[in-house]
């Protein structure tokens, strides 16, 4: 040994915590954009965002979407143990759909009770109905069987689908690499004119960073999944604020019984 290594007894102070709030993210294995939305959006210096991975496997069916549900309390388990959360994010909209919002809040609770849950379905639907719209635009990456289970949960939610589309993807990740400018003229062509906004479904996509872009090109509000579950969760800390840069929805607050 080149060096002696000595001990300090200087007293030392710990902080409660090492940020003033702390986000959990629940990631499917195969997910690649809602991290990068989240250290964007959300990630600060008093806003710590940690992240776990459930297990899934592609394709995007029915079958493989409902697998998740036994393995969620687990996932949240992960996530710190033993220490405390302000919001839990289960990031998976068509996931939520099959499984259920409350079941996935109960799963998440088993772990950690004391934190606020946010889905993307959900979150969806409130930051809709903070925009004031309620004739609304799908557009999903999804096959039609999940599509279908998707539109319900959305008219069962008090909306009214002036049209929805699926793009027929089977792929996460081919989900994740669809280029903006697909996404953007996909956008634009799957707002009905009687639309009152447009939902853009699935964390997978990379749809929150073209919000703007797609909002002026149809001259409507557009909900993203990412975009949704970001501001529910910055809602949830007392750190919204408006941004020019993510379109209208930023420049909401959310509601009192969130």
């Amino acid at each position: 040994m080149s060096v002696a290594i000595t001990t300090s007894d200087l007293p030392l102070t710990l902080d409660e915590r090492a940020c003033e709030r702390r986000v959990g993210l629940i990631l499917l294995a195969t997910d690649q954009s809602t991290e990068a939305d989240f250290t964007r959006m959300v990630a600060s210096d008093a806003i710590h965002v940690f992240g776990t991975r459930i297990e899934f496997a592609n394709p995007t069916t029915t079958e493989n979407l409902r697998a998740m549900k036994p393995r969620l309390a687990a996932a949240a388990g992960l996530l710190l143990p033993g220490e405390a959360f302000d919001v839990i994010c289960f990031s998976c909209t068509s996931g939520t759909v099959l499984i259920g919002d409350d079941e996935i809040a109960a799963a998440i609770h088993a772990s950690k009770p004391e934190a606020a849950v946010v889905t993307p379905p959900a979150a969806a639907a409130m930051a809709l109905r903070a925009l004031n719209a309620q004739k609304i635009s799908v557009l999903t990456p999804y096959v039609v069987p999940v599509g279908e289970l998707m539109a319900d949960y959305f008219v069962d939610a008090g909306f009214t689908l002036e049209n929805f589309t699926c793009l027929e993807m089977e792929d996460d990740g081919d989900m994740a690499r669809m280029s903006r400018a697909s996404l953007v003229e996909a956008a634009v062509a799957a707002t009905a004119p009687s639309a009152e906004a447009l939902f853009i479904s699935c964390t997978a996509l990379r749809s929150a960073a073209a919000v703007l872009e797609i909002e002026a090109r149809i001259g409507r509000p557009v909900v993203t999944s990412n975009l949704a579950t970001v501001w529910a969760t910055l809602g949830h800390c007392g750190a919204l604020a408006a941004r020019p840069d993510a379109g209208r929805l930023m420049a909401r607050s959310l509601p009192a019984a969130a």
